[in-house]
Order: C-alpha cells, then sequence, then structure tokens
C-alpha cells in the first residue's frame, strides 16, 4: 500500500510503519504557494515590537535537499502573513561578511548541506570559486565561519533546518553552537514525533503532545552528548528501523528540535522536515513560526540545558 497523507489536526501518515519510504517531490507552483499561504498563522502568538530582518540561506554544495526552495517560501509565507519578518533569501556566501551579517536580526540555515570530504560549506563554496584551496582560501573559510559565531554569541539569532547541522560538521565550534554534528541516517520512514515538554511555551503549537510525519531519522555526533539545549520534540530510539550496523539503539530517545543560548544570541535546531509535505501540517507552521520569533528575541521561555535540569 502507498503511503498518502492525512491532513488535519495533525499531519498523519496512513502507511506500515515498518515500510521505509521516500515521498515523492512537490511542484513549487502558486498553488502549493498558495495552499502553505491558507494555512499559515495569520498573526504570531508572542507580542512583536517591531518587523525584523532575516536572513534564508539556501546554499548546498552537498547533498541537494528538494525541499529547500519550498522551505524558503515556506519561511518568507510565514514572515509575509503574520506581518512579524522582512525574509531575505540568499545562496551568496559574502553576506556573511561581518558587516553584512548585522544587517540581519536573525540568520536561517536552510539544509546547508556541505560535501561530505571536508564538510565546510564555505571553503566548498571558495574553492568552486578560486579553482583551489590555497591558504588564503582556507583562512577566509575559517573567517566566514567566525563570523557566524561572532554575530550569535553578540546576540543574533540563528534558526537551523535539517541537514543545516551538517554545515560545518566536523567544526566544534559550530557543533556546540548549534548544539549537534550530523551523524547518519536511516531511511525515510514515518516518524512519530513527541513533545518534551506540553507546558513549555515552544510546544504549545502541537496539540496532543505528537504529530506523525515521513523524514529521515537524524541521529547525532559531537556536541550533542553534551546536552547542551533545552528540548522540544523528539522520537524513541526504539521505533526507528534500518539503522546503521553497530549503531543500534534500542531504547531511550534522539531529540529532533532543541533550543539553546549561546553568548547573548538564541539558536534552535529543528529536524523536521525533509519534505515538503510536512509543512501543510499548520501545528508544525505555527511551531516554525514560535520557533523564528524566538531566535529573534521575542520569546522569553525556559532555557535550561538538558545536562543541569
Amino acid at each position: 500500500m502507498k503511503p498518502y497523507l492525512c491532513l488535519g489536526l495533525t499531519l498523519l501518515v496512513c502507511a506500515p510503519a515498518a515500510v521505509a519510504q521516500n515521498l515523492p517531490e512537490v511542484t513549487l507552483d502558486q498553488a502549493w504557494k498558495d495552499r502553505i499561504q491558507a494555512l499559515a498563522p495569520a498573526k504570531t502568538r508572542f507580542p512583536a515590537s517591531e518587523k525584523k530582518r532575516l536572513l534564508v540561506f539556501s546554499l548546498h554544495t552537498g547533498f541537494n535537499h528538494w525541499v529547500i526552495p519550498h522551505t524558503e517560501e515556506m519561511v518568507k509565507i510565514l514572515g509575509r502573513k503574520s506581518g512579524a519578518f522582512e525574509v531575505v533569501g540568499t545562496k551568496d556566501i559574502a553576506e556573511f561578511e561581518a558587516a553584512r551579517l548585522e544587517t540581519y536580526d536573525a540568520v536561517v540555515m536552510n539544509n546547508t548541506c556541505a560535501k561530505p570530504e571536508v564538510r565546510d560549506i564555505f571553503l566548498d563554496k571558495l574553492r568552486e570559486i578560486h579553482g583551489s584551496e590555497t591558504e588564503a582560501v582556507k583562512r577566509k573559510a575559517a573567517e566566514l565561519e567566525k563570523n557566524l559565531i561572532k554575530y550569535v554569541e553578540n546576540g543574533g539569532g540563528l534558526f537551523v533546518f535539517h541537514g543545516g547541522v551538517t554545515t560545518q560538521n566536523n567544526s566544534w565550534d559550530f557543533s556546540r553552537m548549534v548544539g549537534a554534528s550530523f551523524d547518519y541516517h536511516p531511511p525515510q520512514q514515518p516518524i512519530t514525533v513527541r513533545v518534551e515538554d506540553s507546558k513549555h511555551p515552544l510546544t504549545a503549537a502541537i496539540s496532543g503532545g505528537q504529530f506523525v510525519h515521513v523524514d529521515e531519522p537524524y541521529f547525532y555526533k559531537n556536541a550533542y552528548a553534551e546536552l547542551n539545549f533545552r528540548p522540544l520534540l523528539y522520537f524513541n530510539n526504539a521505533e526507528i528501523k534500518q539503522q546503521r550496523k553497530g549503531k543500534e539503539r534500542a531504547d531511550g530517545k534522539t531529540y529532533v528540535a532543541w533550543i539553546r543560548r549561546h553568548g547573548k544570541g538564541r539558536v534552535m535546531y529543528s529536524s523536521p522536515s525533509h519534505n515538503a509535505q510536512s509543512f501543510e501540517n499548520p501545528q508544525l507552521l505555527q511551531f516554525f513560526l514560535d520557533g523564528l520569533q524566538y531566535v529573534v528575541g521575542d520569546v522569553k521561555c525556559d532555557e535550561t540545558p538538558l545536562q543541569k535540569r
């Protein structure tokens, strides 16, 4: 039986949970935009004193998630319909020059997957531009990463979607800022995503405490082991099929969304979602809008890291 989506208050997948599956790509046409526009929240849930400026960075040098343009458009729709954000989309690494970053209230890393050889998106792009990897190229790549980290430390916001966790996957500075590095994922499959704390204001969008959608179940490494974040959503490890041999996790949970303070700045990571079909869940759209408000400083909430609770 082929999977199909039952859209309502939650996004449910009516298919056997043991079957790994890839959802078909969705055309980014006006009909899809109109659908997301209709489902998106009409206003913010938290007071917004002024319209904030967001940079959505949508470059990939490694794996190309087909949902990248849909994610950028979804963020733009959330900004326009709520009136809370002016959204600028780009694939230009020049936006990570320190002076340019200062013109934004937050940066959104939209599935910014780097090549697996090095896992450094700035180095990948500079190699492409200059045709080689000189010492000057390596210094510039390190400078752009440092600019982003300083930007957040000094009070800028950062929202990382799904594969954006791999942007600088081997950098411990980046890993600690985001809260994790990517390890691996089993095949796409229906995942029951559960709320960690139903009383937290950033999980209030998910009524019923859970939703089900088809996604890649990400597992993490590096800074993830430090649990230096406030978890929002998770899946139960025992429910994940086709885990990598030698890395199976038969108990416990893996977090798929969290927040954390990094210096004066705020960071949110959300693994959902790999597929644009998940954006047709109005609760997930509300969750993203709330998260964007959080990273720009509109939401005051419990940010206590898990390791300190």
